[in-house]
C-alpha cells in the first residue's frame, strides 16, 4: 500500500459519536447517531473504525481530548472509507479522515500529545 499520509500518525483510543454530517452546498444527514472508534491521530487527520456505512466526502464536527485536558474543536471531513480487515466477518469500516477549519496555533496540541505517548 503507497503512504498517503501528510503527518506523522500516534496511536489514540477515543470514543465518539457522529450525531449528524453535513456537505458544502448545504447538505446535511440528520440523527446518524453512529459510534466510532478513533484508532490514531496525526496534525493533519484521524483515522476511526466504526460499524456504519458513513458517505465519503461529508463534514462532522468533533471534539478531540488529547492528552489530559487538551481538546481540539475541529470539522472532520471523510476522504477515504474501507471494510475493516479485522472485524472477523462482522460489518465494520475503516475512515479515512482529514481535520479542517482548524487554526495553526493548534499545533502546540498535537506536538504536546505526541511528546506525552513518545
Amino acid at each position: 500500500m503507497i503512504e498517503m499520509r501528510k503527518e506523522k500518525r500516534w496511536p489514540a483510543k477515543l470514543e465518539l459519536e457522529i450525531s449528524s454530517l453535513f456537505k458544502q452546498d448545504n447538505v446535511k444527514v440528520e440523527q446518524i447517531n453512529a459510534p466510532i472508534e478513533v484508532f490514531d491521530v496525526s496534525k493533519a487527520g484521524i483515522g476511526f473504525r466504526s460499524k456504519s456505512v458513513l458517505p465519503v466526502g461529508y463534514y462532522f464536527n468533533a471534539r478531540l481530548v488529547l492528552g489530559k485536558s487538551d481538546a481540539l474543536y475541529c470539522v472532520v471531513r471523510i476522504i477515504r472509507q474501507q471494510k475493516d480487515p479485522q472485524a472477523d466477518g462482522q460489518d465494520s469500516y475503516i475512515y479515512g479522515c482529514e481535520l479542517v477549519g482548524t487554526a495553526s496555533i493548534m499545533d502546540y496540541v498535537f506536538n504536546d500529545y505526541a511528546a506525552g505517548i513518545s
